[in-house]
């Protein structure tokens, strides 16, 4: 089903006493010291495995997760579109550096 390079979407369960803007579903907790909310994390396959993907982060971890995990699903279409700027870079979007900043970079 996945392929390297396939972006993807993990949703994270998190806990905190300030939520981030993108959070979402956010619940106080029962004493009402904090928060439970889930946040969509934006991630580019590396490698795909007998039962697992490793899959890169926006800031360039890697992470194995279970291919079977009900929070990971591939990337919609209008998702690719829309939250381009959310996935890590794949190394076939960089720009090539021309004959001139070769030269310049020394």
């Amino acid at each position: 089903m996945y392929q390297p390079g396939d972006r993807v979407i993990y949703v994270a369960e998190k806990y905190g006493p300030h939520p981030g803007p993108r959070a979402e579903a956010v619940q106080p907790e029962v004493n009402g010291e904090g928060y439970s909310y889930r946040v969509k994390k934006f991630w580019v396959v590396l490698e795909v495995q007998a039962d697992a993907l490793i899959v890169r982060t926006r800031r360039g971890k890697q992470r194995s997760v279970l291919t079977s995990d009900p929070r990971l699903r591939p990337a919609r279409w209008w998702e690719k579109l829309l939250q381009s700027s959310r996935f890590p870079d794949q190394p076939g979007d960089r720009e090539v550096p021309s004959e001139n900043q070769r030269a310049a970079a020394g």
